[in-house]
């Protein structure tokens, strides 16, 4: 086993998948999990073309289920004994209308990313304490920062996650447990196509809110091509693993910190002008 463990949530695909192969490349043993080991092969097998096979273990994990949780925990703290690093990554984006998506999508959004982060660092969080020393690096977004049309579940769960986020970091500051928030925009991941989940009231051609997703889709496609590569932001949690003073904060994408600088000083009524205008 190498000198350092880390944990990643959701790693059968997208950003999880990077971030496990990357810090397995920088040092680290990782701890891949994900809610249907089954999916794990296409990980696996870009390990073994790495020959990093040997430093990633695979753990089934629901985030959203206490009993799945408690068996990693115990997997954990009998096989590590302690974690140094813990990506909060397993996320879906809910999308659709607020008056169309049903309370019960809400809840489940909130779940998974919200709910499911706070499940799995409650249980990994006495295993850092011990050793006091340790990072939790949480997967937010630009939709944490800006709210967007039809997208209010998803953007509604990364803001929730960011002000929980601000107070853990005061909290463990003493126990020398650094918190970190990854803010990525728009990058070419499967949460924009397999990852989302959209209300099906607000797909009906009967929805008052029908011609506005028709102009939300065709945005997001038209801009599709400029989407990041994903490999980046794996890059970026290597480096903050790394890194023995973390800040808070880290953006990375196409224009975020620009798109989130203009926010900050622009009046709303302009902001929601010019966000609008994109749309039409």
């Amino acid at each position: 086993m190498k000198s350092k463990t880390a944990v990643v949530t959701g790693s059968s695909g997208g950003f999880g998948l990077l971030i496990s192969l990357e810090l397995a490349l920088r040092g680290f043993y990782v701890v891949a999990t994900m809610r249907n080991i089954e999916k794990g092969s296409e990980l696996i097998n870009k390990a073994k073309e790495m020959s990093l096979e040997q430093y990633i273990k695979l753990i089934e994990l629901d985030v959203t289920r206490e009993d799945s949780i408690l068996t990693c925990k115990s997997y954990l703290e009998e096989s590590c004994g302690s974690i140094d690093i813990l990506v909060n990554n397993a996320g879906y984006a809910g999308a659709g209308f607020a008056e169309e998506v049903s309370i019960q999508e809400f809840r489940k959004q909130f779940e998974t990313n919200v709910f499911g982060v706070m499940s799995v660092t409650q249980a990994i969080l006495p295993l850092m304490r011990r050793k006091k020393a340790g990072k939790i690096i949480n997967m937010s977004s630009i939709s944490g920062k800006i709210g967007f049309p039809g997208l209010s579940p998803y953007s509604a769960s990364k803001h929730a996650l960011e002000g929980y986020s601000e107070s853990l970091r005061l909290e463990l500051r003493d126990f020398g447990i650094d918190v970190v928030l990854v803010e990525p925009g728009s990058f070419k991941t499967n949460i924009w196509t397999t990852g989302k989940q959209v209300a099906e009231s607000s797909l009906n051609q009967n929805s008052p809110y029908f011609k506005m997703m028709e102009r939300i889709e065709a945005h997001l496609h038209k801009a599709s091509p400029r989407y990041g590569n994903p490999i980046d932001v794996a890059r970026l949690i290597g480096d903050i693993a790394e890194n023995p003073k973390p800040k808070l904060r880290y953006q990375i994408g196409k224009g975020v910190k620009a798109t989130l600088a203009l926010k900050a000083i622009l009046p709303w009524w302009i902001w929601e002008k010019l966000l609008l205008k994109q749309l039409k």
